[in-house]
């Protein structure tokens, strides 16, 4: 049997294949279903009229409250109404190829037991692994979320006029959007994200791969001046910032944008490095982004904390900032070089060099006042200890008064927090 008979006709013009067989969704859902729920062979469908349930209904964007409920009813036997479900997810998503493919197997399963993936003859089995990981990562970004009492331990200090923050864990493909609660990050909602082609941990132009890091959106892109393939608009990212160069990672061109016209969305692994979200999702993303302003934090597998340990973080290198700060107006240069790592690098300078300049400047003080405004402090993902910290400084001194957005990369380096990169922010 093929599939051309129940596509709409708006989607005839690429073939899909009924590939996720019933029987083996339900496996996985039974991982999470009560224990009575774990059939071997999925039964044809039922035909009594259905029962009442009580599964519940979520605000969440997206289509995942949908499929949660249709594969419920599939891992409970009630075909016929998981097939209704599907219908109407497939009336408010025209494009969404997963529900078509969950279509077709409930249509086959009305003459026959499904025990295997490609249930259909021919059914490509890269189409079949990119739609199952993709029914996967939706349930399980649904099924788990991050713990409401909790943080992304990242964003230790949103600055006052910063309303939200995006977080992306790439490993689960799933975008979370927070809101800036008097400095606490809230959860406001998540997305189903695609990652690059080869996963993460970007180093080189063309590479296939999202870079992990601290990031900023530096502009919007307006569909009207973007080809098709990136949907609704675009939002680039700083990317490589200073770290990434400072790492030797390169490349360029790295977005959040949205789907194809005729797309609804993508596989979890499936662009050339960019995050990519279905249109409905970007724009609704779009409302709450911040040119110049909304980090965009990227990381393989997020790390969580409790608002004690989360805030307890966030003072060490407060407290690390204030003594930098201090040490310069003491005009005591050793002291204040005592903050910068003997790996240092900014502006052109090695550590050597603005060490240097610093003795020779000082020399001329007299008095020095420094002021620090609208803090920001962003953890990097990985294995390596460094916080981004961005501020508006204000300068005074008996022969100099400037001010400037300045942005420092810090590193603990034997328990303590080291400047390893100073320059102008963004």
């Amino acid at each position: 049997m093929r599939l051309h008979a129940f596509l709409s006709k708006g989607m005839r013009s690429r073939i899909l294949f009924p590939s996720v067989a019933l029987a083996a969704l339900c496996l996985f859902l039974a991982r999470e279903q009560p224990a009575d729920i774990k059939p071997k062979e999925m039964p044809a469908a039922r035909t009594e009229a259905p029962e009442d349930d009580d599964l519940p209904l979520r605000s969440d964007a997206g289509p995942e409250a949908q499929l949660e409920r249709i594969f419920a009813e599939i891992g409970a036997f009630r075909l016929d109404r998981a097939l209704q479900h599907t219908e109407s997810l497939i009336q408010q998503y025209p494009n969404f190829r997963l529900a078509y493919l969950i279509k077709g197997d409930l249509l086959l399963a009305r003459a026959r037991p499904l025990d295997t993936f490609g249930a259909a003859q021919n059914a490509p089995p890269a189409q079949v692994a990119d739609l199952r990981a993709e029914a996967i990562a939706r349930l399980q970004g649904y099924r788990h979320k991050p713990p409401e009492d909790q943080a992304p331990r990242y964003l230790l200090q949103l600055r006052a006029d910063q309303r939200h923050a995006i977080v992306v864990d790439v490993g689960k493909s799933r975008l979370y959007l927070y809101r800036n609660d008097a400095g606490f990050p809230r959860l406001v909602t998540d997305y189903y994200v695609t990652q690059g082609k080869l996963g993460a941990q970007k180093m080189a132009e063309g590479d296939k791969r999202t870079p992990i890091g601290v990031y900023h959106v530096t502009a919007y892109l307006p569909r009207e001046k973007l080809a098709d393939m990136y949907g609704n608009g675009a939002f680039p990212i700083n990317y490589p910032n200073e770290w990434d160069k400072r790492e030797g990672r390169g490349g360029s061109g790295i977005w959040l944008h949205g789907t194809p016209s005729d797309t609804f969305s993508r596989p979890p692994r499936a662009s050339d490095g960019c995050v990519v979200l279905a249109n409905p999702d970007f724009d609704r993303l779009g409302q709450e982004i911040q040119v110049g302003l909304t980090p965009v934090i990227i990381s393989d597998a997020v790390e969580w904390r409790a608002r004690d340990t989360w805030q307890a973080e966030g003072e060490e290198i407060r407290r690390a900032i204030e003594a930098w700060r201090a040490d310069w107006e003491s005009r005591d240069v050793e002291r204040y070089l005592a903050h910068y790592s003997g790996n240092f690098r900014g502006n052109g300078q090695d550590h050597a060099a603005y060490a240097a300049q610093k003795r020779r400047v000082n020399r001329g003080k007299t008095w020095i006042k420094v002021k620090l405004d609208n803090l920001s402090i962003f953890r990097n993902p990985g294995k390596e200890d460094v916080v981004v910290v961005t501020f508006d400084q204000a300068y005074e001194s008996n022969n100099l008064a400037n001010t400037m957005r300045k942005r420092q990369y810090w590193q603990k380096e034997e328990g303590a927090w080291k400047i390893v990169y100073e320059g102008a922010g963004t």
